[in-house]
C-alpha cells in the first residue's frame, strides 16, 4: 500500500502550484477528495480531510511550500466559472509542467483536472518517463468534522491517519485509533 500512497503524494505535489497560489479559501470541516487517473496504472484513492481556516491555509502553503520557490511561471486566470492554474516548476532534478482546470465551489464541491508533464528527475510508476498524467480530484464539502476529529486530519481510504499539524512537527504518520 505504500507505493500508492508514494505515488498520490508525488501527484499532489506536482498539483501543488494550483493549492498554493491565492485559492479561495474552503469552507470550514470534513471534505472528502477522490482523486482518480485517467492512465488505469496507478490506483485511484480517496481521503478525507478535516479542515479550519488555519489548518486549509497550511495545507496549502504545505503541499504547495518548497516546490512552489523554484516555479519560473504560475500563472492564475479565469475562463467563465473557471479557474486556470498554469506552472513550470523544477524541484529534485525534474521539471513538471502543470495545467490545472478548477471548476465548482470551495464551498460545497470542486472538481480539479490537473495535466502535469515530466522531464528528468527518478522514474514515477505509472508515469513514462517523459510523459504525461492526467488526474481528477473530485472534491466534496460532507459537513462538520466528525466527533473526535480535529482540524488538519487527513483519512486515507486504506484507515491511514495523519494530521498536518503532527506531521510539521514530527515529520510522522499515524494509524487511527480503533
Amino acid at each position: 500500500m505504500r507505493r500508492p500512497l508514494a505515488v498520490v503524494a508525488g501527484c499532489l505535489l506536482c498539483a501543488s502550484p494550483a493549492l498554493a497560489l491565492d485559492m479561495p479559501a474552503r469552507k470550514a470541516g470534513l471534505w472528502e477528495l477522490k482523486m482518480s487517473f485517467d492512465n488505469g496504472a496507478i490506483p485511484g484513492q480517496t481521503m478525507r480531510q478535516c479542515i479550519d481556516a488555519a489548518t486549509d491555509k497550511l495545507m496549502k502553503s504545505n503541499f504547495g511550500g518548497p516546490p512552489q520557490q523554484s516555479c519560473g511561471k504560475q500563472e492564475v486566470s479565469r475562463s467563465g466559472a473557471a479557474l486556470i492554474v498554469d506552472s513550470v516548476c523544477s524541484f529534485g532534478g525534474t521539471t513538471s509542467t502543470t495545467h490545472s482546470v478548477i471548476t465548482g465551489s470551495f464551498d460545497s464541491a470542486y472538481t480539479m483536472e490537473v495535466t502535469t508533464k515530466r522531464r528528468g528527475g527518478p522514474p514515477v510508476p505509472g508515469m513514462a518517463p517523459g510523459g504525461e498524467i492526467h488526474m481528477t480530484v473530485a472534491a466534496k464539502w460532507l459537513g462538520p468534522c466528525a466527533a473526535g476529529q480535529r482540524p488538519g486530519d487527513m483519512i486515507m481510504s486504506n484507515g491511514m491517519k495523519m494530521n498536518i499539524l503532527d506531521l510539521k512537527k514530527l515529520g510522522g504518520m499515524r494509524r487511527p485509533h480503533r
